[in-house]
């Protein structure tokens, strides 16, 4: 289900630092940015409230230059990649503890088989083994429910790329889940299991 643009009127009112309003935005994009940021910080909860945190915050401060010719979901997971991105490259220079995922405790299914929870779980460990631009596509595209088009904007990328590295994140997902024995069912292809 693709993500709503916010009211007009709310977003003007944003913008012209009206704290309620912003606070009306906030709410309805809260989660699914937390979700995103969440996926591409492997889980990592504390790391993943405090981006989605800093990325409404600087939407805060930029949202006086916001065009409203522009989609704002667009220009929100546009501040919020870059972000993540920053995140990313300063923890790689700086040395950092290993988390083995086997010592973190698993995401709870209610009321599903052992084995439907089992390939969920393997599902988002292959997910978390992509390459974060493979990464950022397929969340923006499959867990956020932008258009390719969205996330070409967001991306800063163009649309033949969006595509491939959509293509391209659910085939090695697929590849990665099929070397573990592990299917969905014949009628239910990876691109489809949104909702997990």
């Amino acid at each position: 289900m693709p993500l709503p643009q916010p009211d007009l009127a709310i977003l003007r009112k944003a913008q012209r630092g009206d704290e309620r309003a912003f606070a009306t935005i906030v709410r309805s994009y809260e989660t699914p940015v937390y979700n995103y940021v969440l996926r591409l910080t492997n889980g990592d909860k504390a790391l993943a409230e405090d981006l989605t945190q800093e990325v409404f915050l600087r939407v805060f401060q930029g949202l006086p230059k916001f065009s409203l010719r522009c989609k704002f979901t667009t220009w929100l997971f546009q501040v919020t990649k870059n972000r993540v991105l920053d995140e990313l490259r300063a923890r790689e220079r700086r040395p950092s503890t290993p988390v083995n995922l086997d010592d973190a405790p698993p995401l709870e299914v209610v009321d599903q088989p052992v084995e439907r929870v089992e390939a969920i779980d393997a599902l988002w460990r292959s997910i978390e083994a992509l390459p974060v631009d493979l990464k950022m596509a397929l969340l923006l595209r499959d867990v956020v429910g932008l258009s390719y088009n969205e996330i070409a904007d967001a991306l800063e990328v163009t649309l033949a790329t969006v595509k491939w590295r959509i293509f391209k994140a659910r085939e090695d997902v697929q590849v990665a889940l099929a070397r573990q024995g592990i299917t969905f069912g014949a009628d239910a292809p990876v691109e489809e299991i949104e909702a997990v």
